[in-house]
């Protein structure tokens, strides 16, 4: 047992936080079982004063009566008003804000940036700005589909024809599996197709080579500094093309494979480098698909499926390695 630590989590209203799914949730009870002092702020709590970097943090704590342990769980509620105190104050701040990394996500990162100085900022906020989730890959050119990044639309119709007729197009700064669209040679709507997706011309997409081992699901796998610490097969509904949780997928009990090690061999050193304490990496068949750096999720599919407690779980993993860290 370390000494308690205090924690800053950085997240959306708490009141979003599901304590039957949300990965946050399981990060926060943990810390608080550990006898940790975790606290929460919201981006609009955020500032900069004095050369410094602040929030106005709540701490955070179980109803009165409540475990960590507890099969049936509470929400989390706020204790106290909130101090404004200075981010130096804590002993590890993490960055869970779900995204979209939009503006009010990257001031949030200049902010932390200033924090990093003085304390462990968990992810790295710079790399969080660089490491676009579904470019980051291409530093594995090895690992991954063909994969392109184009504007044009007969730039898109031109990649569909090299990659066999068959492609999937996304946004670049997508998330939750919103607006991925299958664009297959031939369809009446594809010239639909690349105008929303690239919104007339104004925006880059992301073309992917079509992986038919995507109908079996994709594998979530949740590393803690580069290291695989377990892994959920996103499986989608009966004619659905995304097989995100939030966008209905279900999670399948799965094993990480020797193919996967091999991935995570690759991809865990560079996340190191980076500064990436927690990611997901999805893979599809043999496929690297995507680096998920911002606000992973998986860990409650994972413990439930492989009836993890106590110290085997995920968020004893990652509370492992962040103790390990300070």
């Amino acid at each position: 047992m370390t000494d308690p630590l205090e924690a800053l989590f950085i997240i959306d209203p708490l009141d979003t936080i599901d304590p039957r799914g949300d990965t946050t949730y399981v990060m926060i009870t943990e810390a608080l079982g550990r006898g940790h002092r975790p606290s929460f702020v919201t981006l609009d709590g955020l500032g900069i004063a004095g050369g410094g970097a602040f929030a106005h943090a709540r701490p955070l704590a179980l109803p009165e009566g409540a475990s960590p342990a507890d099969l049936d769980p509470a929400r989390l509620i706020a204790t106290g008003e909130a101090q404004r105190r200075s981010l130096a104050d804590f002993d590890v701040v993490f960055m869970r804000k779900d995204p979209p990394v939009d503006t009010n996500f990257m001031t949030a990162t200049w902010i932390l940036d200033l924090a990093a100085t003085e304390t462990l900022v968990l992810n790295n906020p710079a790399a969080l700005r660089d490491d676009n989730e579904k470019l980051g890959m291409l530093a594995f050119p090895e690992l991954i589909p063909d994969t392109r990044l184009l504007r044009r639309a007969e730039d898109l119709r031109a990649a569909l024809s090299e990659l066999g007729g068959k492609m999937i197009i996304k946004p670049v700064d997508g998330y939750g599996g919103k607006e991925i669209l299958l664009a297959i040679e031939g369809d009446p709507n594809l010239s639909t197709l690349i105008e929303m997706a690239t919104a007339d011309g104004t925006r880059w997409t992301v073309a992917q080579q079509f992986l038919p081992a995507a109908t079996i699901g994709d594998k979530r796998i949740l590393l803690v500094e580069g290291e695989a610490i377990g892994a959920v097969l996103r499986v989608p509904k009966h004619g659905e093309l995304r097989n995100n949780f939030h966008a209905g997928g279900r999670p399948a009990l799965t094993q990480i494979s020797e193919r996967d090690r091999e991935i995570c061999a690759q991809v865990g050193p560079w996340l190191r480098e980076r500064g990436h304490f927690f990611a997901g990496i999805d893979v599809i068949g043999d496929y690297l698909t995507e680096i998920n750096v911002t606000s992973p999720t998986g860990m409650r599919e994972i413990n439930h499926l492989d009836g993890l407690s106590g110290a085997q779980t995920m968020q004893a993993k990652f509370w492992d390695g962040v103790e390990r860290k300070l």
